[in-house]
């Protein structure tokens, strides 16, 4: 049997249905239209959080006394220490123009200079910034601490605010992560039932031709390619919606909210290729899960 038997069944389904074909139609849409949003939601947020994760810092304090053998001889500590992508030596003078040009008026009340030499440490992974720093600064069997070198002061991280920063990127992955399959697993429910309300409403056909001799295939291609059309017909239109969003509401705001502008989110195009290519796959496996069970009589 050709394929343009099939279709015009598909097609001549859709007509006589016409109401279970719309609700399919709309739930395709409306699923659409959510993923459009959520994929670059989803991408920019988490974009934010990497960026977040990424200025996580190791900051090495030297003593008030350390000279450029101290400095020298931290630097190659550094080198050979576990987890320490990279290291940048911020000397005190730097240091003291820098908060300075921050808070002039505070900084000029003071007679000297109260900052240290510092080694700005950026740690290979923003987990392992904990790591380090026990590293640099390990504790001794009293309970104590020590440093790696004699002209270390001190090694800080902000352990509370690291914490606090992996912690929060790693629920915003989770949350996000779970929310996609949530959505996802909906959106299969939801368009297997729409489109079982087509196929409820000609289940006397459907056994009527399985008692005469129809094979399975014959049966369920006209639905599939049913729910074929109406999910590219929905994904049509929500790319329709979302593109007009796109140019009226995002385009104009894109100068000024750097998230929205952000390089890591989908091209649109490639959202377009997504979404289409999702309402067409989710509709034919919602269509096959609604004719399992009227093929067996």
């Amino acid at each position: 049997m050709k394929l343009g038997f099939f279709l015009r069944e598909a097609m001549q389904s859709i007509r006589r249905n016409a109401v279970p074909s719309f609700a399919a139609l709309a739930s395709v849409l409306v699923t659409l239209l959510v993923l459009g949003v959520f994929i670059p939601i989803v991408q920019a947020t988490t974009g934010a959080a990497n960026d977040v994760r990424g200025r996580v810092l190791v900051n090495v304090y030297l003593k008030t006394d350390a000279g450029p053998a101290d400095v020298k001889r931290v630097q190659a500590v550094l080198a050979r220490t576990a987890h320490v992508k990279k290291a940048v030596f911020v000397s005190k003078t730097q240091a003291y123009a820098e908060e300075k040009a921050k808070n002039p008026e505070a900084y000029q009340l003071l007679g000297s200079n109260p900052l240290p030499d510092t080694f700005r440490v950026t740690p290979d992974s923003p987990d392992n910034a904990l790591q380090l720093v026990s590293g640099l600064q390990p504790q001794t069997p009293g309970g104590g601490t020590t440093v790696a070198d004699p002209a270390i002061d001190s090694v800080k991280s902000s352990k509370d605010d690291t914490q606090k920063i992996l912690t929060a990127t790693k629920v915003v992955k989770l949350t996000t992560g779970l929310l996609a399959v949530l959505l996802i697993v909906a959106s299969i429910l939801l368009i297997s039932n729409t489109i079982r309300l087509s196929v409820f409403s000609r289940r006397r056909e459907i056994q009527v031709m399985k008692l005469v001799g129809a094979t399975d295939g014959f049966i369920r291609w006209p639905f599939v390619l049913e729910a074929i059309i109406l999910g590219a017909m929905g994904g049509v239109l929500a790319i329709l919606l979302l593109g007009v969003m796109k140019i009226a509401l995002v385009d104009p705001l894109v100068s000024d909210f750097a998230l929205l502008s952000s390089p890591s989110t989908i091209g649109f195009g490639a959202l377009i290729a997504v979404l289409l290519g999702t309402g067409i796959a989710v509709s034919a496996l919602g269509s096959t899960i609604s004719l399992r069970r009227f093929l067996q009589v």
